[in-house]
Order: C-alpha cells, then sequence, then structure tokens
C-alpha cells in the first residue's frame, strides 16, 4: 500500500512539473509577444535622410512558427544605411529580438508630405510600396510619394 502512494505522489509530482513548464514556456512566450508588439513600428526624422525597412522576429513557438513584424527606421543623424540598422538591432537584442534589414532608400518628410525613393548600396533597394504602408499607419493624413527611380 505504501510503495503504491509513493508512486502515486512521483506520478503527480512529475504531472506537476511537466504543467508546470508548459505554463512558464506560455508565460516566456507571450512576453516575448509583448516585446515584439511594443516595438514601434515607425520611427522617422523629419527632414531628408536614409531609411532602412527591417523585419524582427520574436521567439520561435513550440509549433514551430515565428512571430515577427515589420518596422521602418531612418535617422538624420545616420550617414549610412548600416548605422541605422546597427543602432536599432543594438536596442532590440538584449530584449530577445532577432532582426534582418530588408533593404534601405532615402525618405523626404515634411509636414503633410513623405516621398520615399533611391536605394541601400549595401543593403539594396527596400520594398517602398511596403514601407509605404507601414508609414500610413503613422501617418494617415499625408501624402506619401514612392519614387521607383535609381536616383542616389
Amino acid at each position: 500500500m505504501a510503495l503504491i502512494t509513493v508512486l502515486r505522489c512521483q506520478r503527480n509530482l512529475l504531472l506537476l512539473s511537466r504543467n508546470f513548464q508548459g505554463i512558464a514556456h506560455r508565460g516566456l512566450a507571450k512576453m516575448v509577444d509583448a516585446k515584439l508588439n511594443a516595438v514601434e513600428t515607425v520611427e522617422i526624422d523629419e527632414g531628408r535622410f536614409k531609411y532602412i525597412l527591417i523585419k524582427v522576429y520574436g521567439k520561435e513557438k513550440a509549433d514551430g512558427t515565428e512571430p515577427s513584424k515589420l518596422i521602418v527606421r531612418g535617422y538624420q543623424r545616420s550617414p549610412y544605411h548600416s548605422d541605422i540598422y546597427d543602432e536599432v538591432s543594438a536596442k532590440l537584442q538584449p530584449l530577445g529580438l532577432d532582426t534582418e534589414c530588408l533593404g534601405g532608400g532615402k525618405i523626404e518628410h515634411r509636414p503633410g508630405h513623405i516621398r520615399i525613393f533611391s536605394y541601400s548600396q549595401g543593403f539594396g533597394k527596400a520594398d517602398h510600396q511596403e514601407a509605404k504602408k507601414l508609414l500610413l499607419t503613422k501617418y494617415p493624413n499625408y501624402q506619401i510619394e514612392v519614387s521607383e527611380s535609381d536616383e542616389y
């Protein structure tokens, strides 16, 4: 009788342990998803500057999917597209988020108007139409123009 009680206790402890691990894993995944969702979709300056389109990845989930989102970054302080990427990835990596630069270009940003054009010599040309969609989430009342010229 005592042996059966001990075996039941061990089995219950094992089940509790597995349950706790599952809860902890789901909690961690939710934390990473929250961090991914907290990343601003658009951060750009006013004026004329280089920009990049970045894909930000969260932790891979148990089902093998990897949550991600696209973001746009552009700063006048950055003379090169790689400077923007280095700054953004350095901020996101400590949060457990990975990044991939999908290309770049230039933006002219004036009140009420944004022009997207050009390309990055290091990362290639970003999908300007995708960048426009993202910019419209922050600037819905702006006129946003995309130029597909190879002007640099």
